[in-house]
Parts: structure tokens; C-alpha cells; sequence
């Protein structure tokens, strides 16, 4: 595809004229800030940042693009690590001023912007006492955590964050502005619950809420590695109690404040404090050297995981999925590996690996078939974020990553064989070498012929492609 020359530049801000959309390019002050991303790994030099307001200028940018064969992308939270957020020499569609978000506590729905963040969902609802299922992390963007599935604290009472979307407006690869629900536009909705940014541009979701009127039980734990033993235990019986209250994500990190590799532990539970206690009981009686966990505000919560490393900084997030209960010799291997690449890599340190354990027996209760995700079965997501400064590490530390991603996906999933239903990783972590048939398995042939409906010409393929 051509790049965006000085003559469509112009062409595009004529179009856009009389609009509140905002065209950023090359020379301005606020070019260099309008490509940055959470990954300095997916930092491009776009022909124009087109700062958009409104579904209909998503639209009218959609309709250009498509007509001059201009390669374009969006952006909304920029966390992506694959580069779907960014363009060399194309438009980047910037849906960072659409973060408004409406709480109706009336009818108990909230609907969000395509480029709000889940902090911007929290502040909204928090003061009616209300909540959404929401990932784990405030700064993630709601669009694209979302349309992939979307794992969330709240995920072992209320199901993926697909499972509580009611709604959503997109712009279509031809540039039409629809709706998409269970009544409307079914099929087109069915494919945005798992692959929405296949689909096109979503700059509307509306989200059922939840009754939360009171604090809960979280926080960040970290332990030594001699502890490890009893927290894997601790793993393995809460994967037995599958209590849809909690919550449970353990791993490994080398934050500064220590002097070796630790286990960090985040434990939730929407309870009282008592019920919080004793059912961490083991956990907290092996004595954390640093961190607390006690009752906070969910929006609190949610902050919990934040990965912020740096400002700047080179990042990469990979993923695969495991079942329960854990071998401990094993997981000492997974650590050994994490340290080994830390200590090798000194300013690597707030890298993390983690087992995100959220109960799904909520999950599994929707059909395999009833959305696109096909990321539901007896097992857990496995996340990784690697960080480094260096880009003459780039390839060791991806190199290093995938290496002990491969090393947990040996042990994968024996509860469920390897059927057709298994897929190899959620696909908000997944890289994109993973086919699309690795990642939703039974559920590609719909999505296909629904790609096909919607997008024939593959216009949106930069997440996954669902076609090749």
C-alpha cells in the first residue's frame, strides 16, 4: 500500500474540515507524543495521527483510506506489543480523545468510548457503587481488552468481560457506522466477542454493572523463593475450592527493592475482611518480606497490576495457558529460567511472569460456540510481560521469553488432550505467529465466513489475521 504523500495529507484535512478531528503529522509539537506507545518496540513513524471525536469521523478516515489504499491502524490504549496499534507511513486512527464514559445506575449499564481506560470506567461508576468485569490492569485500553475476551477480578462470579457486553457501534471496513447486539446485527456481534478487532472500529460498548458497594480484599505480596513450595500448594488448593469470589495471580518479578528474583502473589476476594482472611490463611501465615494486602476499594484494586516500568522502555507480552494442579518441581524450573534471564539482563527486572487463576466455572457455563472467544476451558492464562532498555536485546529477550513460554506450554493442558477445543493461548497475550486456527479452533470457519461478510477485503488484519 502506498504511504500517506504530501496530497492526501492535505486532501485529509480538507475532508476532515469542520470537524473537531485533529490531523497530526510530521513537524508538529505533538507528533513525537501522538506515536509513542507502551512499547518503545511499536513506536513507527505514521504519515498523520488523526486525533478522532466522533464514530463519524472514524468513518469519514475509514472511507479515505480505503480509497487512496492507504494502510491505516487505531489506537485507543496503545498497549498493544504486536504493532497493531501503529502504522510506518499510514494513518493512525487515534481514538485517545473518546474516553468519555456514562454510568446509568438506573438500568445498571454503563457505556464507554472506544478509547477509554478502565480507570475512566472505575471513576464513573465507583460513585453509584457499581462495577463492570474489567482487566486486571486501570491504564488497559476497554476496547481492545475486551474484544478479545477479557479476563477481569470479577471474571469467577460474572464470566469473561465478553460475557457482560451488550452492545457495541463500529465503524465497518467500508466505513458504515452500525450497531451490533444480541437483537442487532447478530452475527456481527457474535464475532466482536473474541475477535471485534478483526471486525472493524469500535468506538462505543455498552457494559452490564454489578452492585459493589463495598471494599474488598487485594494487594501485592512478595516472597522469597523458598516459599515457593507452599504457595504452588496454595495454587493448587484454591484451584480446587474454585471459589467465585476470589481471585489469585502468582509469578515472578526482580523488583529493586530486592535483592533476588521474587514470588509476587496477588491474592483478591470480594468479602469481608474474615472471610478474606481465613481463606488466604495459608498464604499470609508464611510471612511476605514486602508488600500488603488488605481491604481496599475495587478501583483500587485494579491498579494492583499495573505493569509501569519506566516512562520509556522496550516491553513484549506473551502468553499461554496451563491447567491445575502444578507440579512445584516444575514451577522452580519456570523460576529458574525467569531468574536466569534477570540476572543476565539487569534492567529486565520488572518484568513479570504470572499464573492468572481466575475461577471459571462462570466461564465454561457459555457454550464454547455462543461467542467467537474459544479461549474457555478447565485451565488458566499464563501472562508474560518482558521488559528491557537496550534495542540491541531485542531479539535475545524475545528469544528468552518465548523460551519459557515454550517450556510451560510442554506441560499445557492434560485435562483436556489435545482436542479441537483446546486453543494454544488467549489472544490478547498470543504473538502473531500463532495461526488463527490455533486461537479459535472450532469457532474460525463462522469467523471466517463472517470475515468474509464484513471485510472481505481483509482491511483489518493487523491484530490476527483471521484469513491467512
Amino acid at each position: 500500500m502506498p504511504f500517506l504523500s504530501y496530497g492526501h495529507l492535505r486532501e485529509l484535512q480538507q475532508q476532515l474540515e469542520g470537524t473537531r478531528a485533529r490531523v497530526i503529522c510530521a513537524g508538529s509539537d505533538e507528533y513525537a507524543e501522538s506515536i509513542k506507545r507502551w512499547s518503545d518496540t511499536c513506536e513507527k513513524e505514521a504519515g498523520a495521527v488523526v486525533n478522532v471525536t466522533s464514530t463519524s469521523e472514524v468513518s469519514e478516515v475509514v472511507k479515505f483510506a480505503r480509497k487512496h489504499r492507504i494502510a491505516f491502524a487505531v489506537e485507543a490504549g496503545g498497549h498493544s506489543t504486536t504493532g497493531s496499534s501503529a502504522s510506518h507511513g499510514g494513518i493512525v486512527i487515534s481514538l485517545s480523545q473518546m474516553h468519555k464514559v456514562l454510568t446509568d445506575p438506573a438500568s445498571k449499564t454503563v457505556c464507554v468510548q472506544g478509547g477509554a481506560t478502565w480507570q475512566d470506567v472505575n471513576s464513573s461508576t465507583d460513585p453509584y457503587g457499581l462495577v463492570v468485569v474489567g482487566a486486571t490492569s486501570s491504564h488497559a485500553g476497554v476496547g481492545g481488552s475486551t474484544l478479545g475476551g477479557g479476563y477481569g477480578w470479577l471474571t469467577g462470579r460474572y464470566g469473561l468481560i465478553i460475557d457482560n457486553l451488550l452492545s457495541v457501534r463500529m465503524v465497518l471496513a467500508d466505513g458504515s457506522i452500525v450497531e451490533a447486539s444480541e437483537t442487532t446485527s447478530p452475527g456481527l456481534f457474535w464475532a466482536v466477542r473474541g475477535a471485534g478487532q478483526a471486525f472493524g472500529v469500535v468506538t462505543e460498548l455498552v457494559f452490564r454493572a454489578y452492585d459493589l458497594k463495598h471494599d474488598i480484599f487485594g494487594g501485592a505480596l512478595y516472597f522469597t523463593p523458598d516459599k515457593l513450595s507452599k504457595i504452588v500448594d496454595f495454587a493448587n488448593e484454591f484451584h480446587h475450592r474454585m471459589d467465585e469470589n476470589s481471585g489469585l495471580m502468582f509469578g515472578f518479578t526482580a523488583p529493586p527493592f530486592m535483592t533476588e528474583t521474587a514470588v509476587l502473589v496477588i491474592p483478591f476476594y470480594n468479602g469481608t475482611r474474615q472471610e478474606a482472611e481465613d481463606f488466604f490463611e495459608p498464604l499470609l501465615s508464611i510471612s511476605p518480606v514486602a508488600g500488603k494486602a488488605d481491604m481496599i476499594s475495587y478501583t483500587r484494586m485494579n491498579t494492583v497490576a499495573d505493569v509501569e516500568p519506566c516512562p520509556e522502555g522496550r516491553k513484549n507480552v506473551n502468553g499461554t495457558n496451563i491447567s491445575l494442579p502444578l507440579d512445584t518441581d516444575f514451577v522452580y524450573e519456570v523460576y529458574s529460567e525467569f531468574n536466569r534471564v534477570m540476572e543476565s539482563s539487569r534492567r529486565a527486572g520488572n518484568s513479570v511472569l504470572m499464573f492468572e487463576l481466575f475461577p471459571y466455572t462462570h466461564i465454561l457455563e457459555v457454550p464454547l460456540d455462543a461467542t467467537a472467544c474459544a479461549n474457555r476451558g478447565h485451565y488458566y492464562n499464563v501472562g508474560s510481560v518482558f521488559c528491557w532498555q537496550d534495542p540491541a536485546l531485542d531479539h535475545k529477550m524475545l528469544a528468552e521469553q518465548q523460551s519459557i513460554i515454550s517450556k510451560i506450554e510442554s506441560v499445557g493442558c492434560p485435562d483436556e488432550g489435545e482436542t479441537e477445543n483446546r486453543v494454544a493461548a488467549y489472544t490478547n497475550y498470543a504473538r502473531h505467529s500463532v495461526g488463527a486456527v490455533r486461537l479459535f479452533g472450532e469457532n474460525l470457519d463462522r469467523l471466517q465466513k463472517l470475515k468474509r461478510t464484513y471485510d472481505p477485503n481483509n482491511v483489518f488484519r493487523k491484530w490476527h489475521d483471521l484469513l491467512h
